[in-house]
């Protein structure tokens, strides 16, 4: 846990959300008199709605990136959060990751079919 203000300690804690979810992306430098390297794409949207729809101290990811971690790190836990509606996107799959899982059984992945191309 980080303090807010090591010298207030009422003002409490930092509490992040993060979401993520992976695939395609275009980046580039935009502008030329205060240039910026930014990144573009449904990607990036997916990833923003992942954040937005999560919970403090807690990180969410889409169906695709549960699918690419079970595959690339089998250690590492995930939840089946279960069919969430997102914003722009409508219904999706989505998982919390990590070893700090609240919200049930762990899921036994191997029962779960994953939607997209899967890359090693």
């Amino acid at each position: 846990k980080t303090l807010v203000d090591y010298d207030d300690i009422s003002k409490g804690f930092v509490e992040i959300r993060v979401g993520f979810h992976s695939g395609p992306v275009l980046a580039s430098v935009v502008g030329s008199r205060l240039p910026k390297y930014s990144v573009f794409g449904d990607t990036v949207n997916t990833s923003s709605r992942m954040e937005s729809t999560s919970l403090p101290m807690r990180i969410h990811c889409s169906e695709r990136s549960a699918g690419l971690l079970r595959s690339q790190a089998p250690e590492i836990k995930l939840e089946c959060r279960g069919v969430i509606n997102v914003k722009g996107k409508g219904e999706m799959v989505t998982f919390w990751v990590g070893d700090d899982l609240i919200c049930g059984e762990d899921l036994d992945l191997d029962d779960f079919e994953f939607k997209g191309e899967v890359k090693n």
